[in-house]
């Protein structure tokens, strides 16, 4: 069975995988009380739903000023692929602002440690359950850009998805629209 065909936005007890539009707000408030390096890795992933090992692994070369966007190499894929994320204006100043590493990596930092962090701010945001992750990041964004509309097409390339099936987990889940249609059945 593959992935796509047995994953769900609700974990095994029917909590939430994802963060909502709330907690996503607050997680990004949070980011404001931590320094800087630390602050631009948490807006990276939570601004581009990124994998925190792509975060990463992001090289200066890989910020694309110009263009406003950050170049990740899509992992979980069996060949190597890259694909552009546009980013805040915002992000991009400060991800410029950033000190230079020795191997020209914008963070040098091991994924535990990056694990933490995320742990740490979800925390200061007052986030818990089983969203209060990375992967509750990368959750929340695909739930945001399938709230906001976005073509399928450019969520799965954003995401770094191989099939778009993957991608439509969080369109199937968005239940703005659905709320809608329930709300003109109580009048």
């Amino acid at each position: 069975m593959a992935y796509a065909d047995h994953w769900q936005v609700y974990d095994d007890t029917g909590h939430r995988k994802y963060l909502s539009e709330d907690e996503r707000r607050h997680f990004l408030q949070a980011t404001n009380r931590l320094p800087a390096a630390s602050a631009c890795l948490c807006r990276t992933l939570a601004l581009t739903g990124c994998r925190i090992s792509e975060a990463l692994t992001l090289a200066r070369h890989q910020l694309d000023a110009e263009r406003c966007a950050l170049t990740f190499k899509t992992l979980k894929q069996r060949k190597t692929l890259y694909r552009s994320v546009p980013i805040p204006d915002e992000l991009v100043a400060q991800l410029q602002a950033l000190p230079a590493c020795d191997d020209d990596r914008l963070w040098v930092m091991h994924r535990a440690s990056a694990w933490r962090l995320v742990k740490a701010t979800m925390d200061m945001a007052g986030i818990v359950g089983p969203m209060a992750c990375c992967k509750g990041l990368r959750h929340g964004f695909g739930m945001h850009a399938a709230g906001c509309n976005v073509p399928p097409n450019l969520i799965q390339r954003w995401m770094g998805h191989s099939s778009p099936v993957t991608t439509a987990i969080y369109l199937d889940a968005v239940g703005i629209e659905e709320r809608e249609f329930a709300q003109r059945m109580w009048r």
